[in-house]
């Protein structure tokens, strides 16, 4: 199978990530069933997927004829095997447990062709953990996108020490044809690449946190308007190369050691876990939300996305 063969996708999960990779594939004229176990989850999925049209025609990213054209090729199903047959290429988006990815694998391989692909899209377990469960590893690739799928333009093609070069080369041109940016991860590590870069963010901004050295609001502002407008236009190896070697090995050589480097989660995360405080989903997180206004919030930062996509197409190498 080579990524130009691929026609028909099923993506298995039909809940945050699911609904933004089937209209991505849709609209870039592959035929796509999309599925889930539980019946209301695909019934939300199918507002989800009006939504995410309703968000790309408003904003001159397709015509309503485009969305038309895009939903008549997209079934929703909550009878998997009927999902999968004929399937070219398969991706997952079920729950981030090894456990349950794996009982995935070892039964989805029954119930398609020899050479159709099997994608994950964890967010940083191993894809040869994955593979190593099959009988025919070599098909089994990563395929990470980023939320909103739909919106963000970057998705990680991972190599497991298991999966064959044709897998990876077919995976890369499937995402060349979803108009969407493949970058290859060569080695399989926990997170992957984007993750880990994220998460060390993540980890820092928390610190600087529970430190006091700075609010939530004005620590996102930095994030956002200094690091994130840069990074945006200029990545963070050719940034060094701006900035000057001797310059970051100058300041590298007092700061490093003043990062953190915890190897645990942030106890000011444990702590609003414990108490239910998980972020939009329930009103409270890091910031407070009100709940009549959030489907507000959602749809500014959908239009921000796609503002910044037009801004900055054509600047990826």
């Amino acid at each position: 199978m080579t990524g130009d063969d691929v026609q028909i996708v099923t993506v298995v999960g039909a809940g945050t990530m699911g609904p933004g990779i089937a209209v991505t594939f849709v609209r870039n004229g592959f035929d796509v069933r999309l599925t889930d176990v539980k019946p209301e989850v695909l019934e939300k999925a199918k507002s989800t997927v009006d939504q995410v049209y309703k968000t790309l025609v408003n904003d001159g990213f397709i015509s309503e004829a485009d969305a038309a054209s895009g939903r008549a090729r997209l079934t929703f199903t909550d009878n998997q095997e009927e999902a999968l047959r004929g399937a070219d290429f398969v991706i997952e988006a079920i729950p981030e447990k090894l456990e349950i990815k794996q009982a995935f694998f070892r039964d989805v391989e029954k119930k398609v062709r020899e050479d159709t692909i099997l994608a994950s899209n964890t967010s940083g377990i191993l894809i040869t953990r994955l593979g190593e469960v099959v009988q025919r590893p070599g098909r089994v690739v990563g395929m990470h996108w980023s939320n909103p799928p739909h919106l963000i333009p970057v998705i990680e093609v991972i190599k497991g020490a298991l999966t064959d070069d044709a897998t990876v080369e077919a995976t890369t041109r499937v995402v060349e044809r979803i108009q969407m940016l493949p970058v290859l991860v060569r080695r399989d590590v926990p997170g992957f690449v984007q993750n880990r870069i994220l998460y060390a963010i993540m980890r820092e901004a928390l610190h600087l946190l529970e430190e006091g050295v700075a609010s939530a609001k004005d620590i996102d502002a930095i994030a956002k308007w200094g690091i994130g407008y840069k990074l945006s236009v200029i990545g963070p190896l050719e940034l060094l190369d701006v900035a000057g070697l001797d310059i970051y090995q100058s300041v590298a050589s007092y700061l490093n050691a003043d990062l953190c480097a915890a190897d645990k989660v942030s106890p000011l995360i444990a702590e609003k876990v414990q108490r239910g405080e998980l972020g939009i989903k329930t009103g409270r997180g890091l910031f407070e939300y009100k709940a009549d206004e959030i489907p507000a919030l959602v749809q500014r930062r959908m239009r921000l996305l796609l503002s910044a996509k037009k801004a900055l197409a054509g600047t990826s190498r």
